[in-house]
């Protein structure tokens, strides 16, 4: 699929309207599902000025709104957390019906990835949080840290030395949430995507040149297997160009695909 999309769209099926993209960005009926949403420059930075907000656009963030109030759970990094001062999810009343119909919680779960707890633990996401939210760090976390954070979260324990990502994409499908989404950061994209766990990338590309030492989205140690990614959604506002990649999988799995035009 190929669309323009207007800044301020008009009338609730327009396209770039919050239902609209809905449809577009939809999950697969059953399954687990992993989906990163990133934002880049034309030359690959991940971040402006210390921050990817410099790299945002207003469709950007209805398309980031959408993203998140589509999915159970949203997988983030504590650096990312830190430096983009996290906030709880909220509950979005045109999708109340939908979530509900769907089983979903009003707002999705922000799950922290964190092997040093090193959080605020009196930041608005501890403290204010509509569902709770959930750190996953390590078995061997330091105890005096992970008592604190246990009274202010939930706590998930997946590995030994470092988070092991795989069993903590599962723990969180245990709980029921299979609609995942990871807003990074880089370091843990890089995780996700040496794992082998990244079903889609959502990918928002500004049309900015920046320069710089920004990492890429995906930063990390080198993947010995080149991952190929299939692109079947491209929508394009003001040059901000908004893709979406799936990774060459079973059919059944997959969300819709409208042609690509």
């Amino acid at each position: 699929m190929r669309q323009l999309i207007g800044d301020t769209p008009h009338g609730p099926d327009a396209p770039g309207s919050a239902q609209w993209l809905a449809r577009a960005y939809a999950y697969p009926a059953e399954g687990p599902w992993l989906r990163a949403n990133m934002v880049a420059s034309l030359d690959g930075a991940a971040r402006l000025d210390g921050l990817s907000e410099g790299l945002s656009s207003t469709a950007d963030k209805r398309i980031f709104g959408v993203l998140r109030a589509l999915c159970d759970v949203v997988l983030v990094g504590a650096e990312t957390v830190r430096a983009e001062g996290y906030r709880p999810g909220r509950a979005r009343p045109e999708f109340a019906a939908r979530r509900a119909a769907a089983g979903q919680l009003p707002a999705p779960v922000i799950a922290v990835v964190s092997r040093s707890l090193e959080l605020d633990l009196s930041a608005p996401l501890f403290t204010e949080p509509l569902v709770p939210t959930v750190v996953v760090t390590t078995v061997d976390a330091p105890a005096d840290r992970l008592a604190r954070v246990a009274a202010a979260a939930d706590v998930i324990t997946a590995g030994t030395g470092s988070v092991d990502l795989p069993r903590a994409v599962a723990a969180l499908t245990e709980r029921g949430w299979r609609r995942q989404l990871s807003e990074g950061g880089p370091r843990l994209l890089g995780q996700l995507a040496a794992d082998g766990l990244l079903d889609e990338l959502c990918l928002s590309v500004a049309p900015l040149v920046t320069a710089g030492d920004s990492p890429r989205i995906v930063n990390g140690p080198g993947i010995p297997d080149v991952r190929p990614m299939r692109l079947v959604s491209l929508i394009e506002e003001k040059g901000f160009l908004f893709t979406r990649y799936l990774r060459p999988t079973d059919p059944d799995r997959s969300p819709s695909e409208p042609a690509l035009t």
